[in-house]
């Protein structure tokens, strides 16, 4: 039988859980915004025409923290365009998506909606099409009391108080050659740094992103950031990662892997940062912000230059299986595995466009397969991330070389003493018996064993049957001997909740 074997203890540990590793992403690409969170008149819909079932459902996913408004529309998107009368705001072309932006959604009915789904912002600056000046004025907008040009305006919008926004990204993915105003690693440092300098005249409060690279299979990979970070080091908090994971034809192994490249990923750049760190001599730790994450079926998406100019049109709004949320789930347990690095992480997107949850117009909104691991670990992953070695069988993938059978995470919260593990079982035809040493948590039993997972790893959820896919319970996990056994199903993704025994 396919074993696993590990221990766990309470001194081991990685980093705080940060709810902002729980973040998502609201761009203003096809009906992420329109026809998404926001859409008059929709029975679900409030006064200001935010989708009341959407917001709900993204305080039940758990999110933490929304970076907005791109993404790749932000490279050619002016911000004024999106406040004031909305009578008066101009239509647009998009390039990044080739569609009309109405901006009848701005900042301020962002923000207003941050409230309703109670999330934290993070807003990104255009650095593609414009620079140092409009991120200032932008900021000033936003966060400067009054009594200025454009505190005042925003006062004049009907917003008296600032919106106190913390989290500012630098631009969107710089490196690509597809982003409106792509810039050189020393263009973009240089202007990142100056820019980074400038707000902060503005705002010392704040917190930057400088962009890393768009993924770890861009030639600049590694150069990139180097390059980057020697302009920007002391003056960003954070540099970006971005990442999406896809089957390539029959490699299921690959794919049940892609955790182990999200690893790679991760302790790529760290190393990256550590080493520009060393040159300056700075004891300075630089955090990573993987800001956009998530399974996309990239092979099926025709391109942007392929589309027809429309308002809010439908783009890659594709359905996920039970396979994709068990290797959706492991992608959490990478970003948990890396918490004392990894600070913020953005499923993108939230809604319609590859999110995990749907909506369409007069009907009510509905998770995917995807929602549901997301949901469980942002609600139980608390406390401390325990350093955790795992003794498995491996296995070989073409993508990600040699790969664990059997991967786990596991956090402890010392407040309520609850222990949660999250484990995966990468095999497709065994199940495999998980044991793990307990004994310095003192008496814990099994609250509840949670897997995604099944025979049918091609089923889905949809509009007509919502609730198709949900985490089921597996029985038969124990505490005996302060040891955890548990079975794991073949591919399946597992949360398993421990307590002390008598709560």
């Amino acid at each position: 039988m396919l074993t696993a074997h590990a221990t766990l203890d309470p001194a081991f540990r990685i980093a705080p859980v940060d709810r902002r590793l729980f973040g998502s992403f609201v761009e203003h690409m096809g009906r992420c915004v329109y026809g998404g969170i926001y859409e008059p008149g929709h029975t679900e819909s409030d006064t200001d025409g935010n989708r009341l079932d959407v917001a709900e459902l993204t305080r039940d996913l758990g999110v933490g923290v929304i970076r907005y408004p791109g993404g790749n529309f932000v490279s050619g998107y002016r911000w004024e365009d999106g406040v004031g009368p909305v009578a008066e705001r101009p239509r647009r072309l998009d390039l990044a998506w080739r569609s009309i932006e109405s901006n009848e959604f701005g900042l301020n009915e962002f923000m207003a909606w941050t409230r309703l789904a109670q999330v934290e912002p993070m807003m990104a600056v255009n650095l593609g099409t414009r620079g140092i000046q409009e991120a200032c004025d932008l900021l000033e907008y936003a966060n400067h009391p009054g009594g200025t040009y454009y505190s005042d305006l925003r006062r004049a919008h009907g917003v008296e108080q600032p919106h106190d926004i913390k989290l500012w990204c630098l631009g969107n993915e710089m490196d690509g050659p597809w982003q409106t105003g792509h810039k050189t690693a020393e263009e973009y440092g240089r202007l990142a740094a100056e820019t980074a300098k400038a707000m902060r005249q503005v705002d010392p409060g704040i917190e930057l992103v400088a962009c890393g690279s768009s993924n770890a299979e861009m030639p600049t990979f590694g150069t990139w950031e180097t390059t980057v970070l020697e302009h920007t080091f002391e003056h960003v908090d954070y540099i970006s990662l971005h990442a999406y994971y896809e089957q390539h034809g029959e490699d299921r192994a690959s794919f049940l892997g892609a955790a182990a490249g999200m690893d790679r990923f991760i302790e790529g750049v760290v190393a990256t940062a550590d080493h520009v760190a060393a040159r300056k001599q700075s004891r300075k730790r630089l955090n990573l912000s993987f800001d956009e994450w998530n399974l996309w079926q990239q092979s099926r998406f025709a391109g942007h230059t392929n589309l027809d100019w429309e308002q809010a049109p439908r783009l890659i709004e594709d359905t996920y299986t039970v396979q994709d949320a068990v290797v959706f789930g492991s992608l959490l347990m990478s970003l948990l595995r890396h918490a004392d690095r990894v600070s913020i992480a953005c499923l993108a997107q939230l809604v319609n466009v590859i999110g995990p949850i749907r909506a369409e117009p007069d009907r009510p909104a509905w998770a995917q397969t995807i929602f549901h691991p997301f949901a469980l670990t942002a609600r139980h992953a608390v406390g401390d991330v325990l350093r955790v070695q795992t003794a498995t069988d491996r296995y070989d993938t073409a993508e990600h070389g040699d790969v664990p059978l059997v991967d786990v995470v596991a956090t402890h919260d010392e407040e309520t003493g609850q222990v949660t593990v999250f484990a995966m079982n990468r095999h497709t035809e065994e199940q495999a018996k998980l044991d793990i040493d307990l004994r310095a948590f003192g008496d814990l039993v099994v609250a509840e064993h949670l897997h995604l997972g099944g025979t049918d790893l091609d089923a889905a959820n949809s509009i007509e049957t919502p609730e198709r896919i949900a985490p089921t319970g597996v029985a038969g996990a124990t505490t005996e001997g302060r040891r955890l056994s548990a079975a794991l199903p073949p591919v399946s993704w597992n949360m398993i909740r421990l307590v002390p025994a008598g709560r």
